[in-house]
């Protein structure tokens, strides 16, 4: 077994056994479960405020960005379905 491979199995198993001590305190693992649910909470607040800071100094927000390359990858599969027809079309 490779150096680095044997050193990724011992870094696991000693942070499972952390894991396992940490959640094991039904009142530990609460706190750890709340304080998760906190920092989400947190995230999609800063998220909505970056997006509404955005648009406030005319800049495009990231969500922007995705919806125009979800309709960017659609235009392009149709477009290939639409060639794929021409191309059908065309031999025969």
């Amino acid at each position: 077994m490779s150096i680095r491979r044997n050193l990724k199995k011992q870094a696991l198993g000693v942070s499972q056994k952390a894991m396992e001590k940490l959640m094991a305190d039904e009142k530990r693992a609460m706190v750890v479960a709340q304080a998760l649910g906190s920092m989400q909470r947190g995230k999609q607040a800063l998220d909505r405020s970056q997006e509404e800071l955005m648009r406030v100094l005319s800049f495009a927000p990231r969500s922007d960005f995705k919806a125009v390359g979800k309709k960017l990858s659609g235009l392009k599969r149709r477009l290939r379905e639409l060639d794929e027809k021409l191309e059908e079309v065309a031999r025969e």
